[in-house]
């Protein structure tokens, strides 16, 4: 079975009509579903799955209690060494679920450094993503390094910045770029 990894931004609260058909897509096929414990994306995605009766859904979270886990589904709780409440307590559950996944689907705002981070890590494993950019109501696959670099296109400056202090954007799409030039 195809497990699907589902992440956005915890600042959308409601989930596009666009998204939500590729959900019923992802239903429809009978892939299990990944998703997180954050409020946002993660809980929105938790309540329709509730309402459309998915049983095939894992909730992945740090630590030993998922913030949230509305259709009381299996729970997979990510142990990590990082202190409670940190960036890297909760990036290891995604880290899990990139790992655990064959693709991803994320709805990100073009600020979010931990959707940026999931598509990263999805492309670090040699995996796809479709990202929703919600503020411009359209699909980017990202499947190799210029798909990345279309898709942190519509990032503002200032968010630009701010990623690549916190994950070190920039940095990581030249290694992309320099592995993919040492293949040929």
């Amino acid at each position: 079975m195809h497990k699907v990894f589902v992440s956005g931004s915890m600042r959308i609260k409601n989930i596009n009509h666009e998204v939500l058909k590729r959900i019923d897509n992802i239903i429809n096929s009978k892939y299990q579903v990944l998703v997180g414990d954050a409020d946002g994306v993660d809980s929105s995605i938790q309540s329709y799955l509730l309402q459309n009766k998915v049983s095939s859904v894992s909730v992945y979270c740090a630590g030993s209690q998922p913030r949230n886990n509305l259709g009381h589904w299996s729970t997979n709780n990510v142990q990590t060494i990082h202190s409670p409440g940190t960036r890297a307590f909760f990036t290891a559950k995604d880290l899990v679920m990139a790992e655990d996944c064959d693709y991803g689907l994320m709805i990100w705002d073009a600020k979010s450094t931990g959707t940026l981070s999931n598509t990263l890590e999805l492309l670090k494993r040699k995996k796809s993503s479709l990202v929703f950019v919600n503020k411009e109501k359209l699909f980017v696959k990202v499947k190799e390094v210029k798909d990345l670099e279309l898709l942190i296109s519509y990032m503002s400056e200032s968010s630009l910045v701010k990623a690549d202090k916190k994950i070190g954007l920039l940095s990581s799409i030249e290694a992309f770029k320099n592995e993919q030039s040492s293949l040929f």
